[in-house]
């Protein structure tokens, strides 16, 4: 094995990974927030009394769930954006559209983790008491109104700890974008050890960034739920 240079491949190798650093945080914050939407959407409407649309969600759940998010990532950057410019073609001719690799790992990401999200809060939603729903509609709030200002508030205080895990997953689940040539913290290391054959330190620097991330992270959701714990 070759003498270790981790000195070298920490001076040059950390600029550019402090710049994909940020831009991992952004694409989580924004992804999580597609995925905040969509989980919610989807929650909704499995819950409604609208039976077509039950089984229109769960169909596209099972899709979702059912393939890797790599699959979808790839599906998102290099077909979609096929199949919306021959649908727009029909109307607009010569219609063509395509996406980057950063609006593509929002919308794959934020879709991904939606559908797992949408459990969270389809199942927090169902342990608030129905009596809560019962008493906002004796003083004449509407089914909706009740949904919105009394169910869905005390459910996400339910909601936060598994929200936060999913959050922190969904900032690891980031590396997967490098497929999809998103300049994110594994693409860039990939680069810099294929130029500089220092494949052990690289990948330790990046190992390292990642920890930088998830760990503190980690601590903020544990303390998070024991204080919650301790209102429950």
């Amino acid at each position: 094995m070759n003498h270790l240079d981790f000195k070298t491949a920490f001076e040059q190798l950390t600029p550019s990974l402090l710049e994909a650093l940020g831009l991992v945080v952004t694409l989580s914050f924004l992804s999580f927030a597609l995925a905040l939407t969509v989980g919610m959407l989807i929650a909704l409407g499995r819950l409604s009394k609208f039976k077509p649309l039950h089984a229109v969600l769960i169909g596209f759940l099972e899709i979702v769930r059912g393939t890797p998010l790599l699959v979808q990532l790839l599906y998102v950057y290099y077909v979609l954006p096929e199949i919306v410019s021959y649908i727009g073609s029909i109307w607009v001719p010569g219609y063509h559209v395509n996406f980057s690799a950063y609006t593509a790992s929002i919308v794959g990401l934020g879709i991904n983790y939606g559908c797992y999200l949408s459990e969270v809060f389809r199942s927090s939603i169902q342990a608030i008491h129905k009596g809560q729903t019962e008493a906002a509609l004796a003083l004449g709030y509407t089914s909706r109104q009740a949904m919105w200002h009394i169910v869905i508030p005390q459910s996400i205080r339910i909601s936060l700890p598994p929200l936060g895990n999913y959050f922190n997953a969904m900032m690891k689940d980031t590396s997967l974008c490098a497929f999809i040539t998103l300049g994110e913290i594994i693409l860039k290391t990939q680069a810099y050890a294929s130029q500089t054959f220092l494949t052990i330190e690289s990948y330790t620097i990046a190992a390292l960034f990642y920890l930088i991330i998830s760990i503190p992270l980690g601590q903020a959701i544990r303390m998070m739920e024991r204080r919650l714990s301790r209102h429950v």
